[in-house]
């Protein structure tokens, strides 16, 4: 790993494992989870109040600080640190979410995607290089190498097509010189969509060109969810053990206790922060929908196990009350919820595997948070 980073696993129980991140801005203790900030920002909270929840890393968007307000715009504003004021670590995305979930707005080819810009319809061109120049101008600790995301239920022509084209951009992407007043980790993505095969080689492949990390791409696009968890399984073991493991954008506090448990080491997720602005609260006990009128005179907290600044101070009652007159506070302190779950459910999961226990903690976690479910028992095919 390059200069000023470093990964270090400190104990094992089964295949999960805690470990010490180090970047140039932050050590990053793992399992943990990265809040989203696309626009440089996590929706709602401010960057003193995610620091207190023992947040040390945040995933920023490539494609969307492309368009606006620009590489740089950011880079002449000492990169996304000093734009922001965060003085955490930056993780960002290089932009190939945004090929498949623009998939109407861009057409692909081997050497790049072309985007209408979804802003103002201007034609923009993505490539390997181009995404690696971006990143460098925000100044992220971590940028992603750029990949191309099949549909979950993707013929396997369609598969076997992303995971070629996502090789061959991993290559160039690495091949981009860093600029030497702004190191990065450079993190490799696997694809593979459902089949197991197609998964293992290409994890193979990823992890022999030296990236700084390895992550899985192309999860929760539609899959079923117990088969994301079966290759979870089968794969998180497998990748390489000396560098930081990471699952994109997965998911729900249950996916996480069987991506622990699978050995991997970050995560990141919208849905802590966009189901709190639509008033869901996840808690110990399943998911909390404030909206519902039962909660009109509900003087309990959200969670009588949280401490969080939401559940230490306010009702049920009183948050359904701001959810429904639209008051903005509703939005702040369901999210701050929300986030603070998620780290302490990474909390407590290092605190078991240090301890050994963590198959029950995780057994008894995941039982508890669907019988307390408000919103009934989960689709299996989901």
């Amino acid at each position: 790993m390059r200069d000023g980073f470093a990964f270090e696993e400190l104990s094992r129980d089964g295949d999960a494992r805690t470990g010490r991140f180090t970047t140039p801005h932050a050590i990053v203790q793992t399992p943990a989870f990265m809040p989203v900030g696309t626009q440089g920002s996590v929706k709602a909270m401010s960057p003193d109040e995610i620091a207190a929840m023992g947040t040390r890393l945040i995933l920023a968007n490539t494609y969307h600080l492309w368009l606006r307000p620009g590489a740089q715009t950011v880079d002449a504003l000492g990169g996304l640190h000093g734009f922001t004021t965060w003085d955490g670590a930056f993780l960002t995305d290089s932009g190939g979410y945004q090929v498949f979930s623009l998939s109407s707005l861009r057409k692909i080819d081997d050497d790049g995607v072309s985007f209408r810009s979804h802003l103002d319809g201007s034609e923009r061109r993505l490539t390997p290089e181009e995404a690696m120049r971006v990143q460098m101008a925000l100044g992220s600790d971590i940028a992603m190498v750029l990949d191309e995301c099949p549909p979950g239920d993707g013929e396997r022509a369609v598969v076997q097509s992303a995971m070629r084209r996502t090789s061959a951009w991993a290559r160039r992407c690495l091949a981009v010189p860093q600029r030497d007043d702004r190191p990065q980790a450079r993190f490799g993505i696997v694809q593979g969509a459902t089949d197991l095969a197609f998964r293992r080689a290409h994890l193979d492949d990823i992890a022999s060109l030296g990236c700084d990390g390895v992550a899985l791409g192309g999860f929760s696009v539609g899959e079923p969810i117990p088969v994301m968890y079966e290759l979870l399984a089968d794969l998180g073991p497998r990748m390489p053990r000396e560098r930081p493991r990471y699952l994109m954008g997965v998911g729900t506090p249950i996916d996480l206790l069987h991506g622990i448990g699978s050995g991997i080491d970050l995560f990141d997720c919208v849905l802590p922060t966009r189901n709190g602005r639509n008033g869901q609260a996840l808690t110990w006990h399943g998911r909390v929908n404030v909206k519902q009128a039962r909660h009109a005179r509900d003087d309990r907290p959200l969670d009588e196990r949280c401490d969080c600044p939401c559940c230490t101070r306010f009702s049920r009652a009183y948050l359904r009350h701001l959810f429904v007159a639209g008051e903005i506070l509703a939005l702040r302190l369901l999210t701050q919820h929300n986030l603070h779950l998620y780290a302490r459910l990474t909390r407590a999961a290092r605190d078991a595997i240090t301890a050994g226990t963590y198959a029950s903690f995780a057994r008894d976690t995941e039982a508890r948070m669907r019988e307390g479910d408000e919103l009934g028992p989960p689709d299996p095919r989901k």
